[in-house]
């Protein structure tokens, strides 16, 4: 008679990073293994330094590098003119599609459909070449529209809108790990320094996803620093984003579900600061307020009245996980010396460095990790037959 698969003897798989690809790649993970049949039992652990919690602001405070829990955060589609942007495109396809189900589904997750709204001073050929139909086939988004000079602001040169999704970063993060947790799913808090080191947290680990967001010493990784505003512009419905001429950019997310209104913001490539720069908070909220009159479908608010009301709920600085050449997304095999075991092969499925698209590429990027995992688990893992 066999055991219950509760007691059987069982492997494990351990993703590092509470982040949102991290969170992504374990519950992907996760539902990919509930569905196939097993020689014995495979768990996931998670394993990160960091967790998510969902009130920023509160006392509880997150390190600079926890990107996701200081990001807007909203699809923001980039027209898919390089093959890397190409790639990243196909995982961006794959995240709409999911956060399209869970609005549908999980309505409390903290992802909302909402419109969206692009302001250019100076495009490049690949946002003069765009149409709504190329737009669409790229995202998946529907609702493409370009905007004519009486519907947008001085000095832009194109426009248009389109519908996307809204993130509340930290309730999404929050719900993703219960979700995770209520599936089975087991956490460790630890500080790694090595993602090899994933293997000696357990003895039965068969693979590791580094999911860490800036890797473990990458040279091709570096910060990108981001400063922005938590604001209480609660009547901002619409995400609104400006390019500027000057490489600048002024942005409006709305975090629904009491989260406030995102002003921002800056992209700092090699900037290791983390405290927030009073200037930079000064132009962001007096740029940023220059589109509110542009981000709800109610009348236009008087300038000088929307100003006296914002309030600074809280001032923002992230370190994006940047990675030259885009996210590193591959699998490494190193051999492993364990004291008074058999030398064992070590895999590891790297997905790191999204810089700042994360939440846009998640669910794409974590269902590529499955994709690399699943055989690499065999013959833990059969695939079950469809019925």
């Amino acid at each position: 008679m066999s055991l219950p698969r509760d007691q059987q003897a069982h492997s494990t798989v351990v993703v590092i990073g509470a982040g949102i690809i991290g969170l992504t790649c374990a519950l992907q993970l996760q539902s990919e293994l509930s569905r196939r049949k097993t020689t014995r039992p495979i768990s996931v652990l998670l394993v990160a330094r960091e967790w998510p919690s969902s009130i920023p602001g509160a006392p509880a405070r997150h390190s600079t590098d926890y990107a996701s829990m200081w990001a807007g955060a909203h699809v923001r589609p980039i027209p898919a003119t390089t093959p890397q942007l190409r790639c990243e495109a196909a995982w961006l396809r794959r995240a709409v599609a999911e956060f399209a189900r869970q609005v549908d589904v999980e309505p409390w997750c903290g992802v909302t459909r909402t419109p969206g709204v692009e302001y250019l001073e100076a495009p490049d050929q690949g946002y003069r070449q765009q149409t709504k139909d190329s737009f669409e086939r790229e995202t998946g988004l529907g609702g493409y529209r370009k905007l004519g000079a009486a519907e947008v602001p001085e000095g832009v040169v194109l426009a248009y809108e389109y519908d996307t999704f809204c993130i509340n970063s930290p309730a999404y993060c929050e719900h993703l790990l219960r979700k995770f947790l209520l599936q089975g799913g087991k956490t460790l808090q630890r500080d790694l320094k090595s993602e090899w080191e994933a293997f000696t947290l357990r003895e039965d680990v068969i693979l590791v996803v580094n999911a860490s967001g800036a890797g473990f010493g990458d040279p091709k990784s570096f910060p990108t620093r981001g400063q922005t505003v938590v604001s209480n512009l609660s009547h901002v419905t619409k995400t609104v984003t400006r390019q500027n001429k000057d490489g600048s950019w002024s942005f409006l997310i709305p975090r629904f579900l009491n989260g406030g209104t995102i002003v921002g913001g800056t992209k700092e490539p090699g900037d290791w600061r983390t405290e927030p720069d009073v200037p930079t908070r000064e132009r962001l909220l007096s740029a940023g307020l220059t589109l509110e009159p542009y981000a709800h479908d109610g009348p236009a608010r008087d300038a000088a009245e929307t100003a006296r009301n914002c309030k600074v709920i809280a001032d923002v600085v992230g370190r994006r996980p940047t990675r030259e050449g885009g996210v590193r997304l591959e699998v490494e095999e190193r051999p492993l010396v364990r004291l008074d075991q058999e030398p064992a092969k070590g895999r590891v499925i790297h997905a790191y460095g999204a810089g700042g698209r994360g939440y846009e590429i998640s669910w794409g990027v974590a269902s590529e990790v499955v994709d690399l995992a699943m055989p690499l688990l065999a013959p833990e893992a059969q695939i079950k037959g469809k019925l």
